[in-house]
């Protein structure tokens, strides 16, 4: 089995709760969270920008409620399905649903209504699931987001926004006709007055350090000269006289009693100035300093470069400094922190590597495959450290998946990201990896040999039908040689023919270390979900997610008009 890359220790702390469900969030909020058990909830929902994005939603056709789906289109229609919403909010929260039933008629049953009542209902259940001394921040863009903060108030009270953040999500936008828009708002609301609040603080700018902090001890430390007094006098020891300095005569105070001040004066503290019967002052260190109270402006944080090395390739990814420092300003360790839109998980993967408790909801394999692969490959995460809901757990769970509506691309998925592997072609393009143009490819594996002297591509075919034949097999060794991987792997959900592993067992074998491995290897469903996994050389590491790692296959396989790789 191939190792984790870069993975960091997990935290040895007992009982943590890492929860991950495929679905419906409406469906999964309303039956399995419980109300007031979550600490912080941070969400990123389809903008209803009318972009497509091919990977999480599609818009709501066949009668169907926006999330049901499972494609990605970022644009919603209105249907029976919104008309069923708007009703269960009448029980649920009447002032809610009289608000929306207004807003409805005025806009007109259109694609923003059909995607403001998908929030609303949301909303809704994320409000209840917060404990009173939660936060909830929800990141959208100036296209709806007066909308979304009129239901937020209603919601959780006119009172009870703490921010409009603006993020700068980009540098540059031409855009025709009116100003580039290049920020994103992100609305923080609090469901109490009690909520959990941690200061966050920015690094302080060089010119402010250059104009203020002026001095420099002879270990090159930068101060500044801060007062050691305070205004008015005082009858205690702050009022005393010091050193044969008395501050009570100038209406003055020391800030601190005499006895600290000579501790600060003996640690070499406190500066004095050359001329004679002027006040001490304490040098005040800028590397002690926490730095400038952060705003709601955020201009610190860069959006992720195609290169970077977090980037997983998904279309609507956020940089993990941006969860950080939310998970960091509203929760503590230990908290629970929900995202019901979780996408490829940066989400979850800040609230591991900070030490909290997560839950993380996602209505497509393809989102559920990236946040595991990613959680194995940041943190070491397997299955067994992760409690899931909603993937197949048996033949029978897989069989039906493969059997739905787009269930062979979804099959495909889910069975892919059991084995960390990528699906093949670009995410985001669905004219990729999806529908024809794959070149008989339907998922591909990087793995870094153990003595880190190369990486070996892996191919992977995914037969989910029951009519399998020794010329699937062959084909699938064409491929190999055509791309010059390594090793091939069939995946069937139906048991092998005898001609299926004859074949495979003919087409040789990749030697590493002085040990063989079948070239062509057949792993069922059933295999996959006993554990078992791909046969690779023993200390292997699993480099598929990795963007440096994997820069120079990139390219070549670009140049041979090949997918471009995650």
């Amino acid at each position: 089995m191939l190792v984790p890359a870069k993975s960091v220790a997990v935290s040895s702390t007992p009982k943590r709760s890492r929860q991950l469900y495929l679905g419906d969030n409406l469906k999964v909020l309303r039956e399995s969270i419980a109300s007031e058990s979550v600490d912080l909830v941070y969400l990123d929902p389809p903008f209803n920008s009318a972009a497509d994005y091919n990977v999480l939603f599609r818009d709501q056709g066949d009668h169907q409620d926006s999330a049901q789906v499972l494609a990605f289109t970022d644009t919603w229609h209105w249907g029976p399905g919104d008309e069923q919403l708007l009703l269960e909010l009448t029980q649920i929260n009447g002032e809610l649903a009289r608000f929306l039933s207004d807003t409805v008629a005025r806009l007109g049953r259109n694609d923003l209504s059909a995607y403001l009542v998908m929030m609303a209902a949301r909303l809704v259940e994320l409000h209840r699931v917060l404990k009173p001394t939660g936060s909830l921040y929800l990141h959208c863009d100036p296209t709806a987001s007066h909308y979304l903060k009129t239901i937020l108030d209603v919601i959780f009270g006119p009172g009870r926004i703490l921010s409009e953040i603006i993020w700068k999500r980009t540098s540059a936008h031409n855009s025709a006709k009116r100003f580039g828009p290049v920020h994103d708002t992100i609305l923080h609301y609090g469901k109490s007055e009690d909520y959990t609040w941690n200061p966050q603080y920015t690094p302080y700018d060089p010119d402010y350090l250059d104009e203020f902090y002026v001095h420099r001890d002879a270990d090159g430390r930068r101060w500044r000269r801060s007062d050691l007094t305070g205004a008015g006098t005082r009858n205690g020891a702050t009022g005393e006289v010091w050193r044969g300095i008395n501050v009570t005569a100038k209406g003055r105070h020391w800030a601190v009693p005499p006895d600290e001040l000579d501790r600060l004066d003996s640690i070499g503290r406190i500066h004095w100035p050359a001329k004679a019967g002027g006040v001490p002052q304490l040098k005040r260190y800028a590397d002690e300093q926490k730095g400038v109270p952060l705003s709601d402006v955020w201009t610190d944080i860069k959006p992720l470069h195609n290169l970077a090395q977090e980037r997983l390739g998904y279309p609507t990814q956020k940089p993990l400094a941006l969860l950080e420092r939310i998970v960091r300003a509203s929760s503590n360790p230990g908290d629970v922190v929900l995202d019901p839109f979780c996408g490829c998980g940066t989400t979850v993967c800040a609230a591991e590597k900070l030490e909290r408790d997560w839950i993380g909801i996602d209505i497509t394999h393809l989102s559920v495959a990236l946040i595991k692969a990613r959680l194995r490959r940041d943190f070491g995460l397997e299955a067994k450290d992760l409690r899931e809901e909603g993937t197949p757990t048996t033949v029978e769970g897989a069989q039906y998946l493969f059997d739905q509506k787009d269930g062979a691309y979804q099959f495909q998925f889910w069975v892919l990201g059991e084995i960390g592997a990528q699906p093949y072609g670009a995410i985001g393009d669905s004219k990729k990896g999806k529908k024809g143009g794959d070149g008989g490819i339907d998922g591909q594996m990087f793995f870094l040999r153990p003595d880190g002297g190369k990486v070996e591509k892996v191919v992977i075919s995914v037969k989910g039908g029951k009519n399998l034949t020794a010329g699937m097999v062959r084909d699938l060794a064409g491929v190999l040689t055509k791309e010059q991987a390594a090793i091939g792997v069939f995946i069937c959900l139906a048991p092998p023919t005898a001609g299926v592993l004859k074949e495979a067992a003919q087409q040789g074998s990749y030697s590493y270390g002085g040990k063989a491995f079948q070239r062509v290897q057949v792993l069922t469903v059933q295999d996959i979900l006993a554990g078992k996994q791909p046969d690779m050389p023993k200390g292997a590491v699993n480099v598929s997610y990795e963007q440096k790692a994997t820069k120079t296959l990139a390219t070549k396989s670009k140049d041979k008009g090949m997918d471009s790789l995650f």
